[in-house]
């Protein structure tokens, strides 16, 4: 990564830090160490984690990225629950697109999540991420990441921006936590299990769809959407974030 687009991406990841207090950053993905090298210089207290054991070698082969402490490790697999219990954090990194949508979910549910995400994404998953109801784009993902975080697409960079270079775009992106989310729910798991079931069958109706992935008769799932005045024949990528909060509310647990 370009060392000028690199610390600009640091400065968006420690921005907003209280006077005096390092932000505490997790960097998935570091590759050649730019972003890693950038953070530190911004005054981030650095973790890096990449499963590839030879450029964990690099990097700690590296004098001026001492100050960071780098892990080798499967960032699906990472203990962020314990990260996490060591105070405020934030994430950083090059996500790629096998793992950016389960981590990204994770880091959406979990306890004591990160309060800023600053990635790199496959372009088309930031455009999932920022969808809109009606569009191709808008799937669970939109709606549970919406739910919980403000989504900021700040940039996109050609493959040659990168190396290795990778053979997509990628688009970077800027998730914040909400102080709350943007929809009250009276139970959050719930929700969420409504949104995946909606979107579990694209192809079919929302009842359809809600009533085989949840396991429901579809006639308690269309007396629920007759009492928050939606169609029965509706599709889930027709609803906002509202309409599922009061459905989620309405079907039977």
């Amino acid at each position: 990564m370009d060392a000028g687009i690199a610390a600009r991406i640091a400065r968006l990841v420690v921005e907003g830090s209280p006077p005096g207090e390092a932000s505490r950053v997790l960097e998935i993905g570091p590759g050649t160490g730019a972003l890693t090298h950038a953070l530190l210089e911004s005054g981030a207290a650095v973790t890096a984690i990449d499963v590839d054991r030879d450029m964990i070698g690099i990097l700690r082969s590296r004098s001026e990225l001492a100050g960071a402490h780098i892990i080798e490790g499967d960032a699906l697999h990472f203990d962020y629950a314990s990260f996490a219990r060591e105070g405020r954090w934030r994430v950083a990194g090059n996500l790629p697109y096998n793992i950016a949508t389960p981590l990204i979910m994770r880091f959406v549910e979990m306890p004591r999540g990160p309060e800023r995400l600053v990635v790199m994404l496959q372009k088309e998953v930031a455009e999932r991420l920022a969808a809109k109801p009606g569009t191709r784009a808008y799937g669970s993902l939109s709606v549970a990441v919406q739910y919980a975080m403000t989504i900021d697409k700040l940039f996109t960079l050609k493959p040659g921006a990168f190396y290795p270079r990778p053979k997509i775009d990628s688009t970077l992106v800027q998730l914040t936590r909400r102080p709350a989310p943007a929809v009250r729910v009276t139970d959050e798991r719930r929700f969420l299990q409504v949104v995946r079931a909606a979107f579990a069958y694209r192809r079919k109706t929302l009842a359809n769809s809600l009533s085989l992935a949840l396991s429901l008769p579809r006639s308690a799932v269309t007396q629920a959407l007759l009492q928050i005045g939606l169609d029965t024949e509706i599709r889930g990528e027709q609803l906002g974030l509202d309409d599922f909060a009061r459905l989620a509310g309405h079907l039977p647990g």
